[in-house]
């Protein structure tokens, strides 16, 4: 059946029509023409409005990070487009399916400098540069099968974002089109049978095996319990592979721990995770052979080269190696005796972090197992990377090595209008949370029940520790001068409290999550100490080398 639409139009439909229901974005008049689309399709299509593009950017890749479905954000171009643009390239950094749909001065007065309203030099560049992705729609009729192939690559080989760049003349001009839904076309490597059998080899008669997660297996829980309770070995999990194992089973553990066992290990198979923490840190030890599992070629000798590379999706990947295994696996005694002993010792180690390890403990104890926390880059975040226990994938959200400061209260309000039903906590310094704190209006306004913590030291306080341990005390723009938060968030209407101790940020978290708004928990905190064994002892930085 052909329809005649507007550019807006087909966009509305195509997106509904590959199950985009919920977009997040600010209008602006480039984009009028698919705001009155989104208007006539009513209730089918969820708009979250945001007080600022950046907010749109990280609301809808709270989306997709914390659900795995497809985050969409509409912004005009310029400086919309480019106050969005940390977003995209946090969701670059951690492989996040997201579209970005940015709007675009007329075709005809693109690259003439005329001075239009919201031009900008190489729009398209930069997008480029920022995506897996992008094209121009330069007319109508090619809306729809631009989507298609943008999400079609977004979900091809290894997710990242894309994005389309829709001049004014292509949303308000119309075309014919086929209102039949085009289905995707996604691209997933085959898995190498032969690499799986040697695999399977080398695994099977290594006497002290070690398996290391990322994001890259957040789909491969299952099967990553199975190979590890199979060859009885530990699993180290990167931010991002966050609860792929829970931690409550005995194999599951954090880079905390992964000095140690990697130093003892005889083989390696590292699923879905760059690994750039041991492959630039840590020495490799001389009899250690390396396999790798990843779905982009290019990352498997990006640092070094393993021994043995899997080009293949890593559910793909561990359900052909399971049976194999099978085949080859020698007798193994449990480690259980060995791994309880391990994590006994790695909890009294993080024990001595205060004040954060108490803070972690009332979170986690307030926290439903199912909870989403979004980590922030601030004190309690940086331990929770190494000491906080999570429980299921997709609960735990983390910029990846983007560090992106300031993301976290907004991209808990994305995770939670993908997860209504689910308790959802940001945690955010005092500086992080001030870069998009009047995103509270949105939450107000939509109804976006987050909770949000907010540890205050009145400082950007890893650099103010920085400038004293490093440069002698010499303190540079790092003192911040704050408002009351607690007045600033009941000024929006939200529930704010203020509290002092674990014990009572546990008891005020309960009945956060209980409440039926958005609620603010102000911490005043001083300088907390470095955590030793997540940011010394396990990444061993150096000047030249932040990760």
């Amino acid at each position: 059946m052909t329809t005649t639409w507007t550019g807006g139009e087909a966009l509305v439909h195509g997106l509904l029509a590959h199950g985009i229901d919920t977009i997040f974005g600010l209008p602006g008049i480039q984009s009028d023409h698919f705001y009155n689309a989104v208007y006539d399709v009513g209730d089918r299509m969820r708009l979250i409005h945001t007080r600022h593009e950046q907010g749109a950017g990280y609301m809808a890749l709270g989306y997709a990070l914390a659900s795995g479905k497809t985050g969409v954000y509409v912004v005009v171009p310029g400086p919309g487009f480019l106050n969005a643009s940390a977003a995209l390239a946090t969701a670059y950094a951690a492989n996040a399916p997201l579209l970005c749909l940015t709007g675009q001065i007329h075709t005809d007065h693109i690259g003439r400098e005329y001075g239009v309203l919201h031009e900008t030099p190489d729009q398209l560049g930069v997008l480029r540069s920022l995506t897996k992705w992008a094209r121009r729609v330069e007319t109508p009729a090619e809306v729809l099968p631009l989507l298609a192939t943008a999400l079609s690559e977004m979900r091809s080989d290894r997710p990242r974002p894309v994005g389309l760049e829709l001049p004014m003349n292509t949303l308000y001009g119309k075309a014919d089109f086929d209102s039949d839904s085009k289905p995707l076309a996604v691209r997933r490597p085959a898995v190498d049978s032969d690499a799986i059998e040697e695999a399977a080899r080398i695994l099977g008669k290594a006497r002290n095996p070690l398996i290391f997660v990322g994001g890259g297996a957040i789909e491969a829980s299952e099967q990553v319990r199975a190979l590890a309770e199979t060859l009885q070995a530990p699993v180290i999990a990167s931010g991002s592979g966050r609860g792929i194992l829970s931690s409550r089973h005995p194999f599951s553990y954090t880079y905390g721990a992964g000095p140690s066992l990697w130093e003892q290990a005889d083989a390696v198979i590292a699923i879905g995770t760059r690994m750039t923490m041991p492959l630039m840190l840590w020495k490799q030890p001389d009899n250690q052979t390396l396999i790798r599992v990843d779905i982009d070629p290019r990352e498997l000798s990006r640092l070094r080269a393993p021994d043995l590379s899997l080009v293949a999706d890593s559910r793909a990947a561990l359900r052909a190696l399971l049976p194999a295994l099978a085949r080859h696996n020698r007798q193994r005694p449990s480690r259980g005796d060995e791994m309880s002993a391990l994590r006994e010792q790695m909890n009294a180690v993080c024990e001595q972090v205060q004040p954060q390890m108490g803070f972690i403990r009332a979170i986690r104890d307030a926290l439903p197992d199912n909870g989403i926390y979004v980590e922030e880059l601030t004190q309690i975040g940086y331990a929770s990377r190494v000491a906080m226990p999570v429980y299921e994938p997709r609960t735990y959200l983390t910029s990846s090595y983007q560090g992106t400061l300031g993301w976290g209260f907004a991209t808990a309000l994305g995770a939670k209008v993908a997860a209504p039903d689910r308790a959802v906590l940001s945690v955010s310094g005092d500086g992080g949370f001030l870069f998009g704190a009047t995103e509270l209006a949105t939450a107000m306004q939509h109804g976006i029940n987050t909770v949000n913590v907010v540890f205050n030291d009145d400082a950007y306080g890893n650099v103010r520790r920085l400038q004293k341990q490093r440069y002698g005390g010499r303190l540079i723009a790092s003192q911040l001068h704050n408002p009351d938060f607690v007045a600033f968030a009941r000024s929006f209407g939200a529930e704010a409290a203020r509290v002092r101790t674990p014990e009572a940020l546990r008891d005020a978290l309960i009945d956060a999550f209980a409440a039926d708004k958005p609620v603010l928990i102000e911490v005043p905190v001083g300088e907390m100490p470095v955590p030793t064994w997540g940011m010394t002892a396990a990444w061993a930085p150096r000047e030249d080398v932040m990760i």
